[in-house]
């Protein structure tokens, strides 16, 4: 059988195995059910025609080992004569009906056409025919596989059969090595950069496939196997982009319009994903750890979380954080790689499915060598259309970063201090560096007072108001406490100095506690501005005095 010769004549090992794994489907399938138990579901896409043409390799496997062959290859075997459901509809491309039409002749299928939608089709089909499965070409990242697996009954609502799915775990590279090594032929829109076919009305050729071409006024497009990201497949359906998704300050491609922000401070929220720390066993290091790196370039981090290992926690929080800060950083979780509930979590969030992703899948090989095989690639499943993998030459694998949430693998302090420089240096990475923020505790040997009010200020006369109004109480409070501080020269003195309502100091001490506080950021201090060193044991007139 062709089919098969040519796969097992193959240097691809991926695909020998993806390919096994297809036809062991299939031929539990045909075990299961008599052959007039099954159909196929046929729409002309490129994922039905590798279906196909599985379908008709298992089925010859399948008679083979039922010993229904007697060494030849009966034409029945080549055509696989099954049942096979065409839904043509008014807006169907009409190379996708042509190319229906002439291959279900070609290999002998027994085509049912269908010009109802896809339910009221089935339920008026299973009234007829004896149907208990139905084959579907159904892919990890299609918007309606989530929840599949490779047999899964039919959903509520729907009439009774089995789905079942044996390229269920195919990727985008996958189905196109699969068509290019058999050599079948397949509908010819894909020659002209279609990559995901629709409707008329949703589909236009992938733009990433385009092609300038100086002597023609014509756009051309490149073949759809030509696309190198996979992720990218639906590139060219037609998409709502749902404003809540954005942040105001955040591009499409999830790269921050720093030109809003220079007039105002980047804000950051951090999401630690962990039962043990919800518990009590372990302790928050990494986020305290990564609070300071954020403080030290001068981000805001506005909101720290702890949720649990769970993919609904994990979603909810992304979902409320995203749209409300410049960037989200999101770590820990369960699973093979510790980020893998939490990139689950954010699929969710984003409303996306989880996709094959073979560039980090390939990375992942490199990592864990021979335990990551082609036909387990749980860990290698991201977020569909909105991930980009961050590289760098220290890092053993790629970080993860989907819009403005990006997804740290750190599972300790070191880890998270090497990720963290990485990500410093990577230019896909909006982190801007702000000026960073200072705050100084100063001591002081008075007992009781308030000088808040003198020291910030609220502008021009307004602020010697403020500092007469504080003398008549500081003379007050010393005169009653008989303290030895020259309170009024003080006061006096302090009139002469800059109190503007630019000043952002927030000073202040009390009986019980004689600690005094100063905290400004360090990008609002003009270039006349003195340093501000601790010094406990000295005056607060002399403190003050150096701070303004």
């Amino acid at each position: 059988m062709e089919i098969d010769r040519a796969i097992k004549e193959s240097s691809d090992r991926r695909l020998q195995t993806k390919y096994n794994n297809a036809v062991y489907v299939i031929q539990r399938a045909f075990a299961l059910y008599e052959f007039e138990q099954v159909a196929f579901s046929f729409n002309g896409g490129k994922d039905s025609t590798v279906l196909l043409h599985l379908l008709r390799a298992g089925y010859y496997l399948h008679k083979e080992k039922t010993n229904y062959s007697n060494g030849n290859q009966p034409d029945c075997m080549l055509k696989c004569p099954i049942q096979t459901i065409y839904f043509e509809s008014p807006c169907a491309f009409p190379e996708i009906n042509s190319f229906t039409y002439e291959t279900a002749a070609a290999y002998g299928l027994q085509l049912e056409i269908m010009r109802s939608d896809f339910k009221s089709g089935l339920e008026s089909l299973l009234k007829e025919k004896p149907i208990k499965a139905i084959f579907l070409g159904t892919r990890i990242g299609d918007p309606n596989a989530v929840g599949q697996e490779q047999f899964s009954p039919s959903s509520t609502g729907w009439p009774p059969f089995m789905r079942v799915n044996p390229i269920l775990d195919w990727s985008y590279r996958d189905v196109w090595a699969f068509i290019l090594t058999c050599k079948v032929k397949y509908c010819s829109l894909y020659d002209q950069g279609y990559t995901s076919i629709g409707s008329i009305y949703d589909t236009v050729p992938n733009a990433l496939l385009s092609s300038a071409d100086s002597s023609s006024m014509k756009e051309n497009f490149k073949p759809a196997y030509m696309l190198s990201d996979g992720r990218l497949e639906r590139a060219g359906r037609a998409k709502k982009i749902s404003s809540k998704c954005e942040s105001t300050h955040v591009l499409s491609n999830g790269m921050i319009n720093t030109g809003a922000h220079r007039s105002s401070s980047l804000t950051a929220s951090i999401i630690a994903v962990g039962d043990e720390i919800l518990f009590g066993t372990a302790e928050n290091q990494i986020g305290a750890t990564l609070c300071k790196k954020l403080y030290a370039i001068g981000w805001q981090v506005t909101h720290i979380a702890v949720v649990q290992n769970d993919v609904d926690s994990v979603a909810e929080e992304v979902e409320l954080r995203k749209s409300r800060d410049d960037m989200v950083f999101l770590f820990g979780g369960l699973g093979p790689l510790h980020s893998d509930v939490s990139v689950a979590g954010v699929a969710k969030a984003f409303g996306v499915h989880l996709a094959p992703d073979e560039e980090f899948e390939e990375s992942l090989r490199h990592l864990i060598g021979d335990h990551c095989t082609g036909d387990h690639n749980e860990m290698a499943l991201l977020p569909e259309g909105i991930t980009e993998l961050l590289h760098h030459e220290t890092l053993p694998v790629p970080l993860i970063k989907c819009r403005n949430v990006i997804i740290l693998a750190a599972t300790n302090v070191s880890e998270l201090e090497m990720q963290w420089e990485c990500l410093l240096e990577l230019p896909s990475v909006p982190l801007v560096r702000m000026a960073p923020f200072i705050s100084k505790h100063l001591s002081t040997t008075l007992s009781d007072g308030l000088f808040g009010n003198i020291l910030a200020g609220s502008g021009g006369s307004s602020g010697e108001e403020s500092a007469d109004g504080g003398e008549r109480e500081v003379a007050r409070e010393e005169r009653r406490r008989g303290s030895k501080v020259q309170s009024q020269q003080y006061l006096k003195n302090n009139k002469k100095n800059h109190l503007s309502s630019s000043s952002s100091y927030l000073v202040g001490f009390g009986p019980h506690n004689r600690t005094f506080y100063l905290s400004r950021p360090l990008h609002s201090l003009s270039s006349s501005s003195c340093s501000l060193p601790a010094h406990p044991t000295r005056s607060c007139r002399d403190v003050a005095r150096q701070a303004l």
